[in-house]
Order: structure tokens, then sequence, then C-alpha cells
């Protein structure tokens, strides 16, 4: 199976930025032709403003970037996992992932669990709580026959929701982010290959990259594919771009099998008694 991860350095811009995700979608799927194409966090607007963001806000299904992700997904026969955009729902907001399936039809909507409250050590001081309300439930979609499971960005630090998606039969596990640069230069890469080592899965962490809010933020990147033993099999460069992976279902059946770590937590077998 084909993936293809597109790493993006989205701003205040819309527009620009759909536009930006069509060319590099299109490109990729020309040039590699993969089943599954993922985009990172805030793909369609990033900013630091949570006026802004309330404003770039869409209620689904419809929507200009709905509308616009279900149109890519019919027209390259692909499985669209896109990223995260900001859904208003009522009163409410929620960072959601949107998934369309080769038909242009949604096959999964995914709002964010954990929400990113820190100070950072450089004293940047984050508070999605703010202006975002938490998801509630855990959520899966089908590629084929293969079962795929979402997370966002500060989702990764909580391995239960990710034993939970193991438990869902997940095979993929994705995960779009918009990871700091001083957290992700020492956190990205090592929480990611534990996830894929614990879940035994593929897991596909597509960032943000660069700077934005006029230079005040800035994303780590470094958007990697991790196979089902923890090894990086694929990592984009520092830039806007899109590269693709080839994973191994036969490998990963073989990792579970020769190392059955699922069958062996006394917890979980408790939970069941």
């Amino acid at each position: 199976m084909k993936v293809s991860l597109v790493q993006m350095n989205s701003q205040n811009d819309k527009a620009l930025n759909l536009q930006t995700a069509a060319a590099l979608i299109d490109n990729v799927v020309k040039n590699e032709n993969p089943q599954l194409v993922v985009l990172p966090e805030y793909f369609a607007f990033l900013d630091d403003n949570p006026s802004a963001m309330h404003t770039s806000a869409e209620t689904f299904p419809g929507g200009e970037t709905w509308t616009f992700l279900s149109s890519m997904a019919a027209e390259h026969r692909i499985t669209l996992h896109a990223g995260s955009i900001v859904e208003k729902a009522g009163e409410d907001f929620y960072n959601t992932s949107l998934v369309f399936g080769p038909d242009g039809q949604e096959i999964a909507r995914y709002r964010k669990i954990h929400l990113f409250d820190v100070k950072t050590p450089e004293g940047i001081v984050y508070r999605e709580s703010d202006s975002i309300r938490r998801g509630e439930d855990v959520v899966t979609y089908r590629v084929g026959d293969i079962t795929v499971g979402c997370g966002i960005c500060y989702d990764i630090r909580f391995p239960e929701l990710f034993q939970r998606l193991r438990d869902l039969g997940a095979e993929i596990i994705v995960l779009p982010a918009a990871f700091t640069l001083s957290t992700g230069r020492d956190h990205w890469e090592i929480l990611a290959r534990a996830r894929a080592i614990e879940t035994q899965t593929y897991f596909l962490a597509v960032g943000q990259t660069g700077t934005h809010a006029g230079g005040s933020k800035a994303c780590y990147g470094h958007s990697m594919v991790i196979n089902p033993w923890g090894h990086m099999i694929a990592q984009s460069p520092d830039f806007v771009t899109a590269f693709t992976a080839t994973l191994d279902l036969t490998y990963l059946k073989s990792v579970r099998q020769n190392l059955p770590v699922a069958d062996h937590c006394v917890l979980h077998t408790m939970s069941k008694e």
C-alpha cells in the first residue's frame, strides 16, 4: 500500500493554503499513485489569533474546504485524510480531521481529544482549550481492507488512545500535527516511534513546517513514516513538500505474530474478565 504525506507551511490565507495543498496533492498523485494521502493539522488556515481561527471555521458537510477535499478525493480516486480544520458545530469549535473516500464521500470525522495547553521552554504559551472544545470519540476508518486510526498532534503524548485504536483493529495510525519547534526537536521522533512500537502499526506523522503568525510561532516539520518495528522508513526534508512510502502489510502481520504483545497485555486481559 502506498501512502503520501503532504508537509505544508500554512498561513492565515485559506485560498492560498488550499491552492498549495491542491498542487502538492496533484503532483504526488501523478508521480506516485498512492491510495492514501495525508495533510497536516490546520492545513487550510493557521494563525495565532483564536478569533481569526474561529472566523476560518466551517460547518460540515459543505463549506469551501469540505467541498475542496471531497472534489480532490474524487478527482484522484484516493482516500484523502485532511489533516485538521476548524469545525463549527452550533456554538462550539473543534479541531477536526475529515477523511474522504475515492468517491468523494466523507468516511470519517475525528475531533481532537487532547488539547494543547502548555508553556514551552522558551516561554511561549499555547491555550488550545480557550478556543477549542475537545472531542470525545475514538475514530477509525477503512482503506480497502486496512483499518486506519486517527489522532491529532498533542494526542501523541497519550498512549492509551493509541492502544484503543489498536484494540479497534488499526494497522495504520495517522497523526497530523503542527508540532512546535522546541518540543519537536526533543520529542517528535521518539514519541512517534514509541507509539508505532507499542501498537505495532505503521505510524504516519504529518507536520507543519516553518514559521507562522508573523514569525512568532514555528513548527518542527520532519514528517515521517514509522514501521511496526519502530524504524523510520521515510522522512521529509525541512520544506514544503510531499513524499511517499510503501507499507508492507505482510511485514506488519509478521511483527505481530513474532512478538504478540497484544496477547500478553495483562491489563487488557483483565478488562475483559
